[in-house]
């Protein structure tokens, strides 16, 4: 081989040997650059899940603040029906008398604080003599002979009234019922 083919072959070969870096250097950078999308796609993809994990939280918190003022006036309320039943006594007691000033009185306090329970959300459970009676919606003190076979698995009686704080039941009305 003469000294100007071994040059060209040499040539030849280092051109070859060039283009071959190239290539795999083009090879890298695609590989790196996919590399970059990939990470960025996970990136994308935790901080979607952590968005959407932190808008549930909110909602829920919200929920239960929500929820926690509606009730939050719950033992106040329970202590208070006591005296709700003893202003009922006293107004079916003094009715019974001649003193229509006493009775407008207990009226008027009467009526002025179950407008104010009211105004926070208590309501009444309404139960009266001849309704059906559900155990998921009343209490059975006791059970008596039925005065007639209408009034069988029905209330007779009311005893005291039920309550109710938005929508959770905060006393059931204790009845009687026919059997």
């Amino acid at each position: 081989m003469s000294k100007k083919e071994h040059d060209i072959e040499k040539e030849q070969v280092e051109a070859v040997e060039n283009e071959t870096v190239e290539v795999e250097e083009q090879v890298e950078e695609k590989t790196v650059e996919e590399k970059l999308q990939d990470e960025l796609k996970q990136e994308k993809d935790k901080f979607l899940r952590l968005f959407a994990e932190f808008e549930n939280y909110k909602k829920r918190t919200s929920k239960e603040r929500i929820d926690l003022f509606k009730t939050a006036n719950q033992d106040v309320m329970v202590a208070l029906l006591p005296v709700l039943d003893d202003f009922d006594r006293a107004y079916v007691e003094i009715s019974k008398t001649e003193e229509k000033e006493l009775l407008k009185g207990v009226e008027l306090i009467s009526n002025k604080l179950k407008t104010t329970l009211q105004q926070k959300g208590l309501e009444v459970i309404e139960a009266a003599q001849g309704d059906a009676f559900n155990a998921d919606d009343h209490e059975a003190i006791t059970q008596i002979p039925a005065p007639s076979e209408d009034l069988k698995g029905k209330i007779i009686d009311v005893i005291e009234k039920g309550y109710k704080l938005g929508d959770k039941v905060i006393r059931f009305p204790k009845v009687v019922i026919g059997q």
